[in-house]
């Protein structure tokens, strides 16, 4: 998990670098088809089966978490990249308020009192932003936090029905892929020079490890421990834009983020 915290904040300072030249769909095409590339090769080595009973499901699963990317890297062209990057780790947040009615059962008292130290976290940690171009960020960073709740439970669901990991990223890479590039079409395509290829290319490894990494601590690891130091992300980012960007946040919106961290830990102990 420590690995995929670290690839994750490369992927976000690497996307706030690329966003003075790239859109976010341009961004989020060169991070899918690294992804789509990797996982093709991995699936066609070892003649693995793509068709599959429950398209509908990937379909919706790989939709949401492409507009949930898109936003994401939208939220990190705009605003400092630890405050870009809290706002989306509030999907475990989101993930415990809507498990327990997906599974049918009584939310404990436990999820409502970090909903409230979420909501605080949240709310303190935009209240310096009055500018409507960092309330629009600020927005866009906490919808994708909530679309990747929702992309988290899907794969949840797909993972009942005995659907492989690979398939799922497949069709997620592919799904992204397809949509960024099209987006692009119809918006505006730079034209990428030979100084690009290492930030596009950085962008897509540490993007595509942190993923692997990430899988492979959830499925072999304890969750909540998993789960809690997925928060170190947050660490390594703010390190990043300080050093990079000298991007100092206030003492209120460090104590927003800690409170943030804190509402997700109570979120991952509390979700099944």
């Amino acid at each position: 998990m420590l690995v995929a915290a670290l690839g994750f904040a490369i992927m976000g300072a690497l996307v706030k670098i690329g966003a003075q030249k790239f859109s976010s769909a341009e961004l989020v095409f060169y991070r899918s088809i690294f992804g789509l590339i990797v996982i093709w090769l991995f699936i066609f080595a070892r003649k693995l089966p793509l068709a599959t009973p429950f398209i509908g499901k990937q379909i919706s699963r790989a939709l949401v978490g492409f507009a949930s990317l898109v936003l994401f890297f939208y939220a990190i062209a705009h605003l400092p990249l630890a405050t870009a990057i809290t706002l989306n780790y509030t999907s475990p947040l989101f993930l415990a308020l809507f498990t327990p009615f997906l599974l049918h059962e009584k939310p404990k008292k436990i999820i409502f009192i970090g909903l409230l130290i979420g909501f605080v976290g949240v709310s303190l940690l935009l209240k310096p932003s009055f500018h409507s171009a960092d309330w629009l960020a600020g927005s866009m960073g906490l919808l994708s936090g909530i679309g990747a709740a929702f992309a988290y439970i899907h794969v949840k669901q797909l993972g009942k029905l005995n659907e492989p990991d690979w398939r799922t990223v497949f069709y997620f890479t592919l799904i992204s892929s397809l949509g960024a590039g099209v987006w692009m079409l119809y918006d505006h395509f730079n034209v990428i020079e030979w100084c690009d290829l290492p930030l596009l290319l950085g962008l897509g490894v540490s993007a595509t490890i942190a993923q692997l990494a990430m899988t492979r601590a959830y499925r072999t690891g304890n969750t909540l421990v998993v789960g809690s130091l997925a928060y170190v992300t947050v660490v390594l980012a703010s390190l990043f834009g300080i050093l990079w960007w000298n991007e100092h946040l206030s003492l209120d919106a460090w104590l927003a983020i800690a409170l943030i961290i804190l509402s997700g830990v109570i979120s991952v102990r509390t979700t099944r």
